[in-house]
């Protein structure tokens, strides 16, 4: 096993991966069942054909800049796993941030009813649900392949009893009133992909990564559904931050606010409707 690790952490080394002793290890844990830890107390162990090949198999893969949580088939996030592949976006640690806000501004309230625009995988959508154990979560998506991944991601997380999917675009006919609309919006300007690391430019899906003016749609169409002095929150690209917070002072919503993702960038913006 050691010397196996060791060889495919230098084909992805060579492949440009960014942590590629750390992907081998999760996928050779993954191949064999166990965990990380697990590895490093079997170095010694030597594998059967059929896991050697099938190991090799996903380390060619993730050699091709394919994304980890695309070729392990899930990704964590929060207290959650989900299902991930090329239907969605893989959940990200500043959506992370994103949550928490949510949880923040719906937590005086017991039973909050919440709407999130563009379910993707389901990680907002469910992860609120699993920590404000009041809350109840429409959540819209226009791709029916994401609607089908979180779909998946709710069963797994017994969680339908509380979370709605609803297949359409934007607010999907969703006229409210919730105290609390959450969005990670496409917001990557089309001119930018290309210079993104391959695992984004090549394989996660272009509709949900590259920017048409959903931000701003949102943005104007999301105060008319809240509740008086419900929450709108949003994850905006870096740099952003500014120019969303000063379109939703514009448009009439109040306590605006600019919060940090776990890397310290502004990247979080919420404000919320007159009370």
């Amino acid at each position: 096993m050691r010397e196996l690790l060791s060889s495919a952490a230098d084909e992805l080394a060579r492949a440009g991966c960014p942590s590629p002793r750390v992907d081998a290890e999760w996928l050779l844990a993954q191949v064999l069942g166990v965990t990380r830890t697990d590895l490093h107390a079997n170095g010694d162990k030597a594998l059967e054909p059929r896991e050697e090949r099938r190991f090799r198999e996903l380390v060619a893969r993730r050699a091709r800049r394919e994304p980890l949580a695309y070729v392990l088939g899930e990704w964590g996030f929060r207290r959650l796993t989900l299902q991930v592949d090329p239907r969605v976006l893989v959940p990200r640690p500043e959506t992370e941030a994103l949550v928490e806000r949510c949880l923040e501004l719906i937590s005086e309230l017991a039973e909050p009813r919440v709407l999130d625009v563009g379910v993707g995988s389901g990680a907002i959508a469910l992860a609120l649900a699993d920590e404000h154990p009041g809350a109840f979560v429409v959540a819209t998506d226009n791709s029916e392949g994401a609607l089908a991944v979180a779909a998946e991601n709710r069963m797994r997380a017994g969680l339908d009893e509380r979370v709605e999917l609803v297949e359409g675009e934007l607010f999907a006919g969703q006229q409210g009133p919730f105290d609390l609309i959450v969005s990670n919006p496409p917001y990557v300007e089309a001119d930018e992909l290309d210079g993104l690391e391959p695992e984004v430019a090549r394989y996660e899906p272009r509709a949900a990564l590259v920017s048409t003016g959903v931000t701003e749609a949102i943005i104007g169409d999301a105060r008319g559904r809240l509740a008086p002095g419900g929450a709108l929150a949003l994850e905006t690209a870096d740099g952003r931050s500014g120019a969303v917070a000063e379109l939703l002072g514009r448009l009439g919503y109040e306590e605006v606010s600019i919060g940090q993702d776990l890397a310290g960038r502004e990247r979080i913006v919420d404000g919320r409707a007159p009370r």
